[in-house]
């Protein structure tokens, strides 16, 4: 839903100019230092890019579902590590806040993450339980007015600059799988909370994962999200849904960018007396990318729209992260193909892309997991009554 289309195209505007003067130009920077400039953080926070999703009332710029798609292919035509320090906010470090908050907890939290003076992490994923999110061992135990919270979480998207953390635990018996999980809000400076070391990862230079240990971390029973335990795992699920449309838009927009610097290089570079750009098998390349980035744009801003609409967007949310990640792994691997020896070195980035689009078939539910979703969806639909016969 596009609501004011010329103030939208200022916003993208600001954000393309933006991307080609200060974020492609420090691409290399970042993944020699593994580490983002403090200066353009800082510009990311005045342009308000923290909070597009957090709504207006709380201080964030309260982008819809297409608005926020449109804006991400955008900035994502840089290094992903530059939107990973925002995607908490933008994503899965607020969005349980915005969907299942109580007011009290909206305006304690949400005004600091749209600044961007808080940086939100999400803390789901465990040692023992990535996919089977269910199974988790985190717990919370309630002590009076607070619970402590015990458990080590892996993997964890920002957490060594998180002020803030969604931590899935289960406050109810192993037995209860997804019923007995809740969500707390963590401030990020409580006691008992302990971090890993930085992971050292295939690619994303600049973003940062860690693990997240808590040991007695006792929390208000008031920062339980929505105020009830037992709706911590439903609550991350909407999360999850809303998530996997916002990451199959960042594959759309670093596919754009690898595309891009393929086709120009194909222009450019010569063969046998001609640019390899005229070579039909090269050709065959560039046309196959540009069709499966075609495809997955279309359905990235479908689903979008759906959930704008306020309509069932599961299945769709799973088909286009499912369909653009896997997308974008394979534009990156034919631009490697098309620029050889070149592609291969470090020298034109094409490389650096190509490892790091591989963990968005990964994070956020791995590609096999949407494959799971979108059939189950397929047989429940099919099984229920009065199920019409559109696919």
């Amino acid at each position: 839903m596009i609501r004011d289309p010329e103030t939208l195209q200022l916003l993208l505007d600001a954000i393309s100019r933006f991307v080609r003067e200060r974020l492609v130009p420090a691409e290399a920077l970042v993944a020699e230092t593994d580490e983002l400039p403090a200066d353009i953080v800082g510009q990311m926070r005045g342009m308000g890019l923290f909070g597009m999703t957090v709504p207006q009332e709380y201080g964030g710029l309260g982008l819809s579902a297409e608005e926020e798609v449109l804006a991400v292919f955008e900035l994502c035509k840089a290094s992903p590590a530059f939107r990973s320090i925002m995607g908490t906010n933008l994503g899965i470090g607020t969005q349980g806040i915005v969907i299942d908050g109580t007011e009290e907890q909206k305006l304690r939290w949400l005004p600091g993450m749209a600044s961007g003076e808080v940086i939100a992490s999400f803390a789901l994923t465990e040692p023992g339980s990535g996919s089977d999110s269910a199974s988790l061992r985190t717990t919370a135990t309630r002590d009076g007015d607070s619970y402590l919270l015990n458990g080590t979480k892996r993997y964890i998207t920002n957490a060594p600059e998180a002020g803030v953390f969604t931590v899935m635990a289960r406050t109810g018996p192993a037995e209860l799988r997804s019923k007995g999980i809740s969500a707390f809000i963590v401030d990020a400076k409580t006691p008992g909370i302990t971090l890993g070391k930085i992971d050292s990862k295939m690619g994303m230079k600049g973003s940062h994962t860690c693990d997240v240990i808590f040991d007695n971390c006792r929390v208000p029973a008031a920062n339980i999200i929505g105020g009830v335990e037992g709706r911590g795992f439903g609550t991350a699920m909407k999360t999850l849904d809303k998530g996997r449309i916002h990451i199959a838009a960042v594959s759309v927009g670093l596919a754009e960018r690898i595309l891009a610097d393929a086709l120009r290089y194909a222009m450019e570079r010569e063969q046998f007396g001609q640019p390899i750009a005229e070579f039909q098998l090269v050709q065959a390349m560039l046309a196959d990318s540009r069709t499966e980035l075609y495809a997955a744009r279309c359905m990235t801003i479908d689903a979008a729209q759906r959930r704008d609409r306020g309509e069932p967007h599961s299945t769709e949310a799973a088909c286009c992260k499912l369909y653009a990640s896997e997308m974008v792994g394979r534009v990156a691997d034919r631009a490697v193909q098309i620029l050889g020896g070149a592609g291969y070195t470090a020298d034109y980035g094409i490389e650096r892309f190509y490892r790091d689009v591989r963990l968005l078939r990964i994070y956020e539910g791995t590609s096999q997991i949407q494959q799971l979703i979108i059939a189950r969806n397929m047989l429940r639909d099919a099984a229920a009554p009065h199920a019409g016969n559109t696919p």
